[in-house]
């Protein structure tokens, strides 16, 4: 197995536990349990640094594609918008509205960044 692919299960394995922190956070109901929230937030994060390290370590190694940079730059805005709807979601007053934009947010996620490791996947590492 090469490192890229390790990299790319270690990738989904993180997307599991934003996944099963984010159900198990909304499971606990409100006031939201402030432990919870910060397990779930740190994964995502980790996930989401993971996710840049890696990408970075492969467009040292070769240049990418304009796909593969557009699906990067895609992946990047969308991890970050849904990041920012939980954040917002999180406080004492959350705006309604955002709350489907965080639902939607975590699948167009991972589904970007499947795209961007396809994409990935073709150069060396």
């Amino acid at each position: 197995m090469t490192a890229l692919a390790s990299r790319i299960i270690g990738a989904r394995v993180l997307f599991v536990f934003v996944f099963l922190s984010g159900f198990w956070l909304n499971r606990s109901g409100r006031p939201i349990n402030a432990i919870i929230l910060t397990v779930h937030k740190l994964i995502a994060l980790g996930t989401l640094i993971f996710i840049g390290v890696t990408i970075y370590q492969v467009s040292q190694v070769a240049s990418l594609s304009t796909a593969a940079v557009a699906a990067t730059a895609f992946t990047g805005i969308s991890f970050v918008a849904t990041i920012i709807t939980g954040g917002l979601l999180s406080l004492a007053k959350p705006v309604s509205a955002l709350s489907i934009v965080h639902k939607v947010g975590p699948v167009l996620t991972v589904f970007s960044a499947a795209v961007t490791m396809y994409f990935l996947v073709s150069y060396p590492a």
